[in-house]
C-alpha cells in the first residue's frame, strides 16, 4: 500500500539506481523508507522532529537529505528523470512568464512625507545631523548641531 506522500514502486524504481551506495560502515536504513521520509517532510512543510516514527528518526533523515543535497544527488535525480520524459516526449518545454502586478501600499507609493529634513514637519529638534560635502574625491563629514532648528 502506497501512503499519500510515498514514492510508488515505479517511481522507487527510476530513482533507486540514482542513490550513492553505502560501502563500508555500519549498515545503514532503508533508502526507500528514507527517502520516503525525506518526501514526506518536503510535501508536508512540517519541521524535521515532527516526521512519523515509520520513516526512522529524524536526525537519520536530516543527516542523509543534507549529505544529497551536498553530493549533488538530487541534481542528478531531476536531470536523469528529466532526460529520461524528454527523450520520451512527456515533457512540454513551454515557458511561461507570470506579469502579475504586486500593489503597494499607499503610504510606500512615494506620497509626500511629513517628515522634513531629518525631523517631523511643525516639531522642534533637537539636534540635527549636518553632512558637509567636502571637495570631490573625499569622504562626506558628519557633525551634530545642538538646537531648535
Amino acid at each position: 500500500m502506497v501512503r499519500r506522500h510515498e514514492l510508488s514502486d515505479l517511481e522507487w524504481e527510476a530513482l533507486s539506481a540514482l542513490l550513492p551506495r553505502s560501502s563500508s560502515g555500519r549498515p545503514r536504513l532503508d533508502d526507500r523508507r528514507v527517502l520516503n521520509g525525506i518526501v514526506w517532510k518536503l510535501r508536508t512543510g512540517s519541521a524535521w522532529r515532527d516526521v512519523p516514527e515509520r520513516y526512522g528518526p529524524w536526525r537519520t533523515l536530516y543527516t542523509r537529505f543534507r549529505r544529497w543535497a551536498l553530493d549533488g544527488t538530487f541534481t542528478r535525480m531531476l536531470a536523469a528523470v528529466q532526460a529520461e520524459k524528454d527523450s520520451a516526449g512527456d515533457i512540454d518545454w513551454l515557458v511561461s512568464v507570470d506579469s502579475t502586478v504586486a500593489r503597494a501600499h499607499q503610504h510606500a507609493a512615494g506620497a509626500l512625507k511629513r517628515w522634513v529634513s531629518g525631523r517631523q514637519a511643525g516639531r522642534p529638534s533637537r539636534t540635527r545631523r549636518q553632512q558637509h560635502w567636502p571637495p570631490r574625491g573625499m569622504p562626506p563629514r558628519w557633525t551634530w548641531r545642538w538646537g531648535s532648528g
